[in-house]
């Protein structure tokens, strides 16, 4: 039986200081602001995007959501809902598994945010059913990183990506 037959928790997630929302075309002006920053985008696979791209990957992240029952969340601070950023699990392209990712806006960094939405992804995806679930980091993302290791995810591999070396993360729920 895959993650996506079992019985789901809710999809919004509220943690002590922030509430997770999955993506939807709502949400399309603070993606392409954040997805076009460079400051944000340039450590991710595939570099910053157009807004086309934002739109057919928005799009694409609604579907993963119905079809899978999990996805990308757009995150926003509770006392003010601002928009911070994204969290989510998505399935990587290159067959390495799903994938915990976020992005949140450089002026939010230091807070514990990332850390805080992270952890809400990571333990809704393994109440979901998913049995592993990787992080990928560039070796020189220092921060995101330091994230991965305080989230209790260990090395479990690495690889090359135009020219830069990857480091794989991995959380095992216990069975």
């Amino acid at each position: 039986m895959g993650a996506a037959s079992l019985p789901l928790p809710g999809r919004i997630v509220r943690t002590e200081r922030l509430m997770l929302l999955p993506v939807g075309l709502e949400n399309l002006p603070e993606l392409v602001r954040l997805k076009a920053d460079p400051r944000v985008f340039s450590f991710m696979l595939h570099g910053v995007r157009s807004p086309e791209r934002t739109r057919e990957e928005l799009e694409d992240d609604i579907d993963f959501w119905e079809a899978r029952g999990y996805g990308t969340w757009a995150v926003h601070l509770m006392r003010d809902e601002s928009f911070l950023g994204i969290t989510g699990l998505m399935e990587r392209p290159d067959g390495r598994g799903i994938a915990l990712r976020y992005a949140l806006w450089p002026e939010v960094r230091g807070q514990g945010y990332a850390r805080e939405a992270a952890r809400a992804a990571l333990e809704f995806g393994h109440r979901a059913g998913l049995r592993r679930i990787i992080a990928v980091a560039r070796e020189t993302n220092h921060p995101s990183r330091a994230v991965l290791g305080e989230l209790g995810m260990r090395e479990a591999g690495e690889f090359l990506n135009h020219g830069h070396r990857m480091l794989v993360y991995e959380s095992v729920k216990p069975t």
